[in-house]
């Protein structure tokens, strides 16, 4: 199911064996598992979703990431952490070029801001904005960030391309607080 954890994984707060992140896992799994009744609203509070980020984040991204947090507003999520490509692609075994390694050297802010569109049993997550150091990142920079650092972790990804959803799953509601997943009825 993962389509919940694309949606979370743009951004990452709290420690492991948080009760949150267990709330968190245990609803996932009684999705994944078909064990929620059709027609249901199962509810990710802004807290869940950051507890299971903050466990989870760290398992994507051993190296390069600290401070992920999630803030949801009404029909998006903004991810931030503090990142250091460097590390994440040596981490890897790889290097970045040596223009990109100056541009992106040592560690920084980073925000991103997508839109989440879903309905009959499809989402589409529009990316919004990204931001490094409080600049606006866009063309070429910003398809070389995509391409190197976030569809290896996620290649089943789809940016501003509509994706089924699994598991029953009718739709998904983003609000400033919560996240409402409705199983189909």
């Amino acid at each position: 199911m993962r389509a919940l954890a694309y949606l979370f994984a743009t951004s990452m707060v709290l420690a492991a064996g948080n009760p949150d992140h267990d709330r968190v896992e245990r609803k996932l799994t009684a999705i994944e598992e078909h064990r929620v009744p059709r027609g249901s609203v199962v509810t990710f509070t802004a807290r869940e979703i950051n507890a299971w980020v903050a466990v989870e984040a760290p398992k994507a991204v051993p190296e390069g990431l600290r401070q992920p947090h999630v803030e949801l507003g009404e029909g998006t999520a903004t991810g931030s952490a503090l990142v250091d490509f460097q590390k994440m692609q040596q981490a890897k075994g790889q290097n970045m070029s040596w223009l990109m390694n100056k541009l992106l050297q040592g560690e920084r802010p980073v925000s991103v801001t997508v839109e989440i569109r879903s309905a009959d049993g499809q989402a589409t997550v529009f990316l919004r904005s990204v931001q490094i150091s409080g600049l606006d990142v866009s063309g070429g920079v910003l398809e070389f960030l995509v391409k190197t650092f976030f569809m290896p972790l996620y290649p089943d990804a789809r940016i501003d391309q509509p994706f089924e959803l699994d598991y029953n799953i009718e739709r998904m509601e983003v609000h400033p607080d919560r996240v409402l997943v409705k199983i189909k009825k």
